[in-house]
């Protein structure tokens, strides 16, 4: 009886946990307001992570951190552990400016909130889902 109520309690309140920010976001230019990409955010190794898988514009864009690699494709997102409705504790990558910065997540109705962070300056950006979202093979 004790294991039908764990297996009971885990599905209905740890697993719907997990899915309410996995998925695939679409970002917002803060000074446009435009779709700028999509990021898949999954977990892994019980940390949740986040990359890039779609770039509205330059699809070849490159990071400007060590080796240059391209953002589509690059994880941006790292280390994310669930603290009572936000994920904390991560790091983002900005890949236009090369920075990192300390992270935090949590959803607000369907959208995505994220937070980078130094100390406690930070800044919020609204990510919308793209549910309709198809990945590649690479993704």
């Amino acid at each position: 009886m004790t294991h039908l109520f764990i297996f009971l309690f885990s599905f209905f309140f740890i697993l719907p946990i997990k899915a309410e920010v996995t998925g695939f976001w679409t970002t917002i230019d803060d000074k446009t307001g435009k779709e700028k990409s999509i990021v898949h955010i999954y977990e892994e190794n019980g940390k949740i992570c986040g990359k890039v898988v779609d770039i509205f514009g330059n699809k070849e864009a490159t990071a400007k951190i060590e080796g240059a690699p391209k953002i589509m494709g690059l994880q941006i997102i790292w280390d994310l552990k669930k603290n009572g409705n936000k994920y904390t504790g991560g790091k983002i990558l900005d890949p236009q400016s090369g920075k990192t910065y300390g992270c935090e997540i949590w959803k607000e109705g369907s959208d995505l909130i994220v937070r980078g962070k130094i100390a406690f300056l930070g800044r919020n950006q609204t990510w919308k889902k793209k549910p309709s979202f198809r990945p590649t093979a690479q993704d």
